[in-house]
C-alpha cells in the first residue's frame, strides 16, 4: 500500500507543473480573450435591447401618427359631408321656393284665365240671349213662309 501512495504522490508532483501551466493559460485567456469577448457580447445585447426599445417606440409613434391621420381624415370627411348636406339643403330650399313661386304664378294665370273664360261665357250668353228672340222669330218666319216642296210630307201644326 505504501507503494501505491508513493506512486500517487509522484504522479501528483509530476502533475503540478501541468496544473500550473493550465491555470496560467486560463488566466491569460480570460484576460486577453474572454473578457473582451464577453464585453463585446454584452454591448451587442445592450444594443439589441436598445434597438428593440427604439423600434417599439418608433412603432408606437407610427401607430399614433396613423391614428392622428385617420382622425384628421375622418374630420375632413365629416366636414365635406356637412358641406355637401348644406349645399343639398340649400338647393332643395331654392327648388322648393321656385316651385312655390311657379305654382303661385300658375294659380294666378289659371285664375285670370278662369275669369276671362267666365267673362267670355257671360258675354257669349248675353249675345246669344240677345239674338235668341231675333233668331227664333227669323226661324218661325221662314218656316211659315216656305212653300211646301213637291213630294214632301205635309207639315203638321203643333
Amino acid at each position: 500500500m505504501q507503494t501505491i501512495g508513493h506512486q500517487l504522490g509522484e504522479l501528483f508532483l509530476q502533475a503540478v507543473p501541468t496544473v500550473l501551466i493550465i491555470l496560467l493559460f486560463y488566466f491569460i485567456l480570460r484576460a486577453v480573450f474572454f473578457k473582451p469577448l464577453l464585453a463585446v457580447m454584452a454591448e451587442r445585447d445592450a444594443r439589441t435591447v436598445g434597438a428593440e426599445k427604439a423600434s417599439e417606440a418608433a412603432e408606437a409613434a407610427a401607430a399614433e401618427k396613423v391614428k392622428q391621420y385617420r382622425e384628421a381624415l375622418k374630420q375632413a370627411r365629416e366636414k365635406v359631408y356637412a358641406e355637401q348636406e348644406a349645399a343639398r339643403k340649400k338647393l332643395l330650399d331654392e327648388r322648393a321656393a321656385e316651385t312655390k313661386e311657379t305654382r303661385t304664378r300658375a294659380a294666378g294665370e289659371v285664375s285670370a284665365a278662369k275669369t276671362r273664360a267666365a267673362a267670355e261665357l257671360a258675354a257669349a250668353r248675353r249675345d246669344v240671349e240677345a239674338t235668341v228672340a231675333e233668331l227664333s222669330a227669323e226661324i218661325a218666319r221662314r218656316m211659315l213662309e216656305a212653300p211646301p216642296r213637291p213630294g214632301a210630307p205635309a207639315r203638321e201644326a203643333r
